[in-house]
């Protein structure tokens, strides 16, 4: 396999990664949209605008500052093209978890809102991964060198873990068990801590068969942002597992 997959456009290369990447905006978008008017949503249209707003600005500060976390060593000499350029799907969820918190706060609005955004996001992800995996070892989405079955030649003539399959795969398994529990009698919300707690804890496990940097502790980043996750949904994992 030739890694990075390009094609050409009017004299220019254009990478098949802007392309799935445009396509996991869209169809995650399109795909809310359809679920909504099937969903009786007890938060209003303005509101929801609000969430969504809240969310998207959030999930843009988010994920550049995480990602910047995850090569300590490079901090000092970031360029403000650099910090932008450089983002991370963890970091994004992450802020956008405080900025839909934030936004609900200044709107009023006490009730859980992310039930409806998680098969959308589902979707979204494995087809971002896709172009992910298409950039080979030019994008971060890549494992070490392996023994291991699944082991690929990412772009560099090593054998490494393919994590953008990894996290396809996962999304496919998450996908068909949001699907199983759709008419499981679950407390409004719960279905979107329980995507996070679940994706948090993947991403947890799965940097440690990437070439990542500690930011402190040996761990990454982004292992910090997991753990972040499973403090603030503590009371959730408890409820969720009938631990007295």
């Amino acid at each position: 396999m030739n890694f990075p997959y390009q094609f050409e456009l009017f004299g220019s290369k254009v990478y098949y990664h802007f392309i799935f990447e445009t396509l996991a905006f869209f169809i995650g978008v399109r795909l809310y949209y359809y679920l909504k008017k099937k969903t009786p949503d007890s938060i209003n249209d303005i509101n929801r605008l609000w969430i969504l707003l809240g969310a998207m600005i959030g999930a843009l500060i988010g994920s550049r500052v995480i990602a910047m976390l995850e090569n300590p060593s490079q901090i000092m000499n970031q360029t403000w093209m650099i910090f932008y350029q450089n983002k991370t799907v963890a970091g994004g969820f992450l802020g956008g978890l405080f900025g839909v918190e934030l936004i609900k706060k200044c709107i009023g609005v006490k009730i859980a809102s992310g039930d409806i955004y998680v098969i959308p996001i589902i979707v979204a992800l494995f087809i971002g991964r896709i172009g992910c995996f298409s950039m080979g070892i030019a994008e971060p989405a890549y494992g070490v060198e392996t023994t291991f079955f699944t082991a690929m030649n990412l772009g560099d003539g090593k054998l490494r873990h393919p994590v953008a399959l990894y996290e396809m795969t996962f999304m496919v398994l998450l996908f068909i068990f949001f699907i199983k529990i759709k008419n499981m009698n679950l407390i409004n919300g719960d279905r979107f801590k329980l995507f996070m707690m679940l994706y948090f804890l993947y991403r947890f496990l799965v940097e440690f068969i990437k070439p990542y940097q500690p930011l402190f502790l040996n761990l990454s980043s982004i292992q910090w942002s997991a753990l972040f996750i499973f403090v603030y949904y503590w009371k959730f994992t408890v409820r969720i597992l009938k631990v007295k």
